[in-house]
């Protein structure tokens, strides 16, 4: 388990205002996701996953500020039947 807090944010709703050069990428399987981390310090503070491919991923974990969030529970088993519910 990583931790990371799922919050999906539509592209054109999310800027990143610094740390942009510090970024780097890793694909892996299809491809189709794209896993950014900081590569000074390795967190994943956002990615761009397949299920949602018009959406960033944030990790609710990075945030300066606490969002009020409503959990909901995820069978990561089998992502894919999952996400199609």
């Amino acid at each position: 388990m990583t931790g990371f807090l799922h919050i999906m944010v539509p592209h054109d709703r999310f800027e990143l205002v610094t740390g942009r050069n510090a970024l780097s990428s890793y694909c892996f399987g299809t491809g189709a996701a794209d896993h950014l981390f900081c590569s000074t310090c390795g967190v994943k503070s956002f990615y761009q996953p397949r299920s949602h491919p018009d959406s960033w991923s944030i990790n609710a974990n990075c945030l300066d500020q606490p969002v009020e969030l409503a959990i909901e529970q995820f069978e990561g088993r089998d992502w894919g039947q999952g996400a199609r519910q």
